[in-house]
C-alpha cells in the first residue's frame, strides 16, 4: 500500500516533574531533509533522534520539535536580555500600529521562548528512553497519517491508470479506419495536384508502405499497455515507491508523446490529449508518494 510523504504525528509524555511534547511534520521532498528543535538538554541526543526519524520516515521534509513544560516549584530565573528585547520589539509594533501597550503584555513575554531559563541536568536513562518511546510513539502517528493519504492516492491514481487504459482500447477501435482514411487521403491529394500525371502505382503501393510503416503504433501501443500494468503492479508493493512510480510515470509519457506525433488522424490524437490529461494528473499525485 502506498504511503503519502505528507503527515503529522504528536505524542505527549507525563513524567514526575516536566511534561515533553514531541511534534513530527512532513511534506514531500525528493531525499529526508529534517528541521531539527530542541532545548539543549535533548543536543546530546539529536544524532540519535535523527537516526529514529531517518529509519520511519525515509524521505521527506521532517520538521522535529520537542518542547518541556516544567511542572516544579522553580519557575526559572527570567533570562533579562531576551526579555528586553522582546519588550522593545512589542512596543515598537505597537506603536507602528497605534495599539494600545499595557502592562499585561509582561506576562505575555514570559511565555515566549527563551525567557524563562531552568535548571536543566542531562536525560538520565530511564527518562530517555520513556522519552525516545514517546518519539517512537509520534512516528507511527505520523506513519498512520501517511498511510490514510496514501491509500486515498492509490485509489485516484489506479483509477487514472485504468482510465488510460481503456483509452489505449478505444484506440484501437479508431485506428481501424485510420490507415484507409490516411491511404484515402494520400489517393486523392496526388490525383489533385498530379492529375494530368500518370502514376506509376507499383511505385505508389511501395512508397505507402514505407509510410504507413513509419506512422505504425502497434509497438507504442503494447510497449504503454505493458508500462500502464507495471505501474498497477508497482503501487501494490508495502515498499517506497514513489521515485520508482516516477521513472515508470516517464516511461508512459514517453509512448503517450509518440502515438500523437504519429497519430495523423484527429480522431487519434483526442484519445491522446485525453491520455495527457490523465498522466499530468498521475504526475502531480506521484510527486507526494513516499
Amino acid at each position: 500500500m502506498l504511503k503519502s510523504m505528507t503527515g503529522y504525528g504528536k505524542s505527549v509524555l507525563e513524567l514526575e516533574n516536566k511534561k515533553i511534547s514531541i511534534e513530527i511534520k512532513s511534506l514531500n521532498s525528493k531525499q529526508i531533509d529534517i528541521n531539527f528543535r530542541a532545548s539543549n538538554i535533548f543536543k546530546e541526543k539529536e544524532l540519535e533522534i535523527r537516526r529514529l526519524i531517518s529509519e520511519s520516515l525515509y524521505r521527506g521534509k521532517i520538521d522535529f520539535s520537542v518542547s518541556i513544560d516544567n511542572n516544579t516549584e522553580n519557575n526559572g530565573k527570567i533570562n533579562k536580555s531576551v526579555f528586553i528585547d522582546y519588550y522593545k520589539q512589542l512596543k515598537n509594533i505597537s506603536s507602528d500600529l497605534d495599539i494600545n501597550f499595557s502592562n499585561d503584555v509582561l506576562t505575555g513575554i514570559l511565555r515566549l521562548p527563551d525567557v524563562l531559563l531552568y535548571e536543566q541536568s542531562e536525560i538520565n536513562k530511564k527518562e530517555w528512553e520513556y522519552i525516545k518511546a514517546s518519539i517512537t510513539t509520534a512516528l507511527k502517528n505520523l506513519n498512520d497519517f501517511r498511510k490514510q493519504e496514501g491509500a486515498f492516492l492509490q485509489k485516484d491514481i489506479e483509477k487514472r491508470i485504468k482510465k488510460i487504459l481503456t483509452l489505449l482500447k478505444n484506440i484501437n477501435v479508431v485506428e481501424k479506419n485510420r490507415i484507409e482514411k490516411i491511404k484515402n487521403r494520400i489517393q486523392n491529394n496526388l490525383e489533385t495536384f498530379l492529375s494530368d500525371k500518370v502514376i506509376d502505382k507499383n511505385r505508389f503501393e511501395q512508397e505507402l508502405i514505407f509510410y504507413i510503416e513509419k506512422i505504425d503504433i502497434t509497438e507504442e501501443k503494447i510497449r504503454l499497455k505493458n508500462h500502464c500494468n507495471y505501474f498497477l503492479e508497482t503501487i501494490k508493493t508495502n515498499k517506497p515507491v514513489g521515485k520508482k512510480l516516477g521513472f515508470i510515470s516517464q516511461e508512459i509519457g514517453r509512448e503517450i508523446n509518440t502515438l500523437g506525433s504519429k497519430a495523423n488522424d484527429s480522431d487519434l490524437q483526442k484519445t491522446v490529449i485525453l491520455m495527457k490529461d490523465e498522466l499530468e494528473k498521475i504526475k502531480e499525485q506521484v510527486l507526494n508518494i513516499l
